[in-house]
């Protein structure tokens, strides 16, 4: 069996005493699904750590089947079918693909999706305010956010006219944001070079294509596949000198120039809330999908000045970060 498919499955023996406040039907233990791309520890344990908050405790009421994909998005429908003959109470879905191939394997089990990019734009659900069928979440999107992120690069490099624009063109869920950035740059006056990857194999063949087109920045489109390969992506932008606006504010940490995204942890905390709601017996279709009410904004200071770029004072007293 693929260890690293299936990493992180947990039984426990069921306590007799009461458990946690929050956590219903004393006695049961619930199962939950969840499908990610990568094993990230920051994102499991941001969902797990709101759930032991509403009483909900691995190795006493909760067993999780974790899978990861590993960067192969074909790995998504064998994970679905997987967890629907488990019949898990519960899937936790991190990335489109896997939202997708989930509502294909079940009607009845309920999806909770709190990444969303694009969920009606994708097809995962047919509105925000009801989802329908037996989907719900939050998206990670608000009205004008990547047209804010290149406003802010446009900004810090007032000198900007070409931006590379990466991003994962086999996700259906990306459609609507590089739609959003070329509104934003007909605004701006900005010309987009579109670098477009389908799999893990891609990047290199885009890093060339930016070496040799040397655009004055890069717009960076998260997802599953580009965050997977985010410490590749800053590695070239610092070996090329090309600054960078990053969707995570770890990879702005990591040396690129900016980041500006909704706050993902508390996307995913308010996701394992959605959880509870339904375990407890709510309609996922009757749950409106939530936009974030969190935004940061960091600058790399000590990559500005590598850049021999200046930040205006304006766009640093804005900064939720400034990493000097």
């Amino acid at each position: 069996m693929d260890r690293r498919a299936f990493i992180g499955t947990v039984a426990g023996a069921l306590l007799a005493a009461p458990l946690a406040v929050g956590a219903q039907q004393a006695g049961r233990v619930w199962r939950i699904g969840y499908i990610d791309v990568s094993d990230d520890a920051k994102r499991y344990e941001a969902i797990l750590q709101r759930l032991r908050e509403l009483g909900y405790l691995e190795g006493r009421n909760l067993i999780t089947e974790r899978r990861y994909s590993e960067g192969q998005a074909e790995r998504f429908p064998q994970f679905a079918a997987e967890l629907v003959r488990l019949k898990v109470d519960v899937i936790i879905v991190i990335t489109t693909p896997a939202a997708l191939a989930v509502k294909r394997a079940t009607t009845t089990i309920p999806i909770v999706f709190p990444t969303a990019i694009d969920p009606v734009g994708a097809g995962v659900i047919s509105s925000l305010a009801r989802p329908g069928g037996n989907i719900t979440g939050l998206t990670t999107q608000s009205p004008d956010l990547v047209a804010k992120r290149l406003q802010l690069l446009k900004e810090a490099i007032p000198h900007l006219s070409r931006v590379a624009v990466l991003w994962n063109a086999s996700n259906p869920a990306n459609a609507g944001p590089w739609r959003e950035a070329q509104d934003a740059a007909r605004a701006l006056g900005v010309a987009l070079l579109s670098q477009e990857v389908r799999g893990p194999a891609d990047f290199e063949r885009v890093f060339a294509v930016m070496a040799r087109e040397r655009p004055d920045g890069l717009l960076f489109i998260r997802d599953g596949l580009t965050l997977q390969h985010g410490a590749q992506v800053v590695d070239f932008v610092t070996r090329k000198a090309i600054p960078s606006m990053f969707e995570g504010s770890e990879l702005a940490a990591a040396g690129g120039l900016m980041s500006y995204e909704a706050n993902v942890a508390d996307l995913l905390r308010r996701g394992a809330i959605l959880v509870d709601k339904i375990l407890k017996g709510a309609t996922p279709g009757d749950l409106p999908f939530e936009r974030p009410t969190k935004f940061e904004l960091v600058i790399n200071l000590k990559t500005a000045k590598a850049l021999g770029l200046t930040i205006p004072p304006s766009l640093l007293q804005r900064a939720d970060q400034v990493i000097e």
